[in-house]
């Protein structure tokens, strides 16, 4: 069978038009580059916000046609809103005022929580996990996906009920770090069952798309990606969420930020000022986004030798610490530099799980107990504000 292009998967979305669309949304311009892998064809369809709700039936018209598409075994399609889009060439009838609980990003038809009085509106949860972590960085290179793992296999070890998204969209590296392979199921409806290993329930952009192949996306399919693997997999009930968040400050984290309610952000350094300087950056952005930042980690924070056992302060040390000091956030703790952590993760076998009784796995179940402390803490805080409704 003959590799389908994305010019035949554009010329079957010319079928598709909207309510109230004079053309259809192809040439209306509100389809976002379309990328095949593996038989899947992911895209996004950009609309006006005040109409994501009432034109979910044309998402799924979509995603229908094109998986009628000889060769094509799956569509991930979604909705972004925009609310500059649909201007000017693409004439749209627009229906009167919603209630303001409609506003905003839509997803796959999924509507928001109720808007707070006088606030910005509530983020939508996921159905059965009580809290979403993010660990990020400023920079790569510094272990943020090495301490990702750890940090849900020692949040898992402390007795809680534990999922991981890797949310690094042009480098997946949870199949490798976690030495899982193959594919998710779909089962009922357009839910994918994630992949499991260590008692971990995972998904990956990895687990869709091979290895080798680049990702080449702008923002709006980096965003209905993600909101993708976050609600359309079936994660079950989970105490805890834990997202490995690619580096830096871009389109991955911003729709984490102000689309999911995170319980808080993990911030993950090496101790040298450069790497202070980029992670400075990432506690910013948390900041301005209103996610309460839990902390930060010194990541190979010294190195043992493995024929001495003696300590080398290779990029230096404590700067983590102080750095957390400075800006008033918690220090989560010192982890280093082994060859067993090297090891480990290149083999698909991390350390907490692979040697739950040493030294490293004991750092990181520490690290672990702070951090899911202060979720604790913060959600013991909202229950206390809530205001009692009595009927009388």
């Amino acid at each position: 069978m003959p590799e389908v292009t994305k010019e035949v998967v554009l010329e079957k979305l010319r079928t598709v038009r909207g309510p109230g669309m004079e053309g259809n949304i192809v040439d209306l311009g509100l389809v976002s580059d379309v990328f095949i892998s593996d038989g899947k064809a992911y895209f996004s369809i950009t609309v006006p916000a005040d109409r994501a709700k009432e034109l979910e039936p044309m998402r799924a018209a979509a995603e229908r046609v094109v998986r009628d598409i000889p060769g094509i075994t799956a569509a991930m399609v979604a909705l972004t809103a925009d609310r500059k889009a649909v201007s000017g060439g693409a004439p749209v009838q627009r229906p009167q005022p919603q209630a303001p609980s409609h506003a905003g990003h839509s997803h796959a038809g999924h509507s928001h929580a109720p808007r707070p009085a006088g606030g910005p509106p509530a983020k939508a949860g996921i159905p059965g996990v009580g809290a979403i972590i993010a660990v990020a960085s400023g920079k790569g290179g510094v272990g943020k996906s090495t301490t990702s793992v750890n940090l849900a296999l020692a949040l898992q070890a402390n007795g809680l009920k534990v999922g991981l998204l890797d949310a690094d969209i042009y480098g997946p590296s949870m199949p490798r770090l976690l030495k899982i392979s193959g594919r998710p199921q779909q089962i009922e409806g357009r839910m994918i069952r994630p992949m499991e290993n260590y008692g971990l329930k995972v998904m990956s952009m990895g687990f869709l798309v091979d290895e080798d192949v680049a990702m080449i996306w702008r923002g709006p399919m980096i965003q209905s990606a993600l909101l993708q693997m976050l609600r359309e997999v079936a994660w079950g009930d989970l105490d805890v969420l834990v997202v490995d968040m690619p580096p830096g400050t871009g389109d991955a984290q911003l729709t984490m930020a102000q689309q999911v309610p995170l319980a808080g952000a993990v911030i993950v350094s090496t101790p040298q000022d450069l790497a202070l300087i980029d992670a400075r950056k990432g506690l910013t952005m948390f900041r301005k986004v209103e996610v309460p930042v839990l902390g930060i980690v010194e990541n190979m924070s010294y190195f043992i030798a493995p024929d001495t056992g003696n300590r080398y302060d290779i990029f230096g040390h404590g700067g983590a610490r102080k750095e957390a000091e400075r800006i008033g956030v918690p220090f989560l703790g010192e982890v280093p530099l082994t060859m067993g952590i090297r090891e480990t993760s290149d083999a698909g076998t991390p350390l907490v799980a692979s040697d739950p009784s040493g030294e490293v796995a004991r750092i990181y179940r520490e690290i672990a107990s702070k951090v899911w402390g202060q979720v604790s803490a913060q959600k013991q805080d909202k229950s206390r504000a809530a205001p009692n409704i009595v009927f009388e």
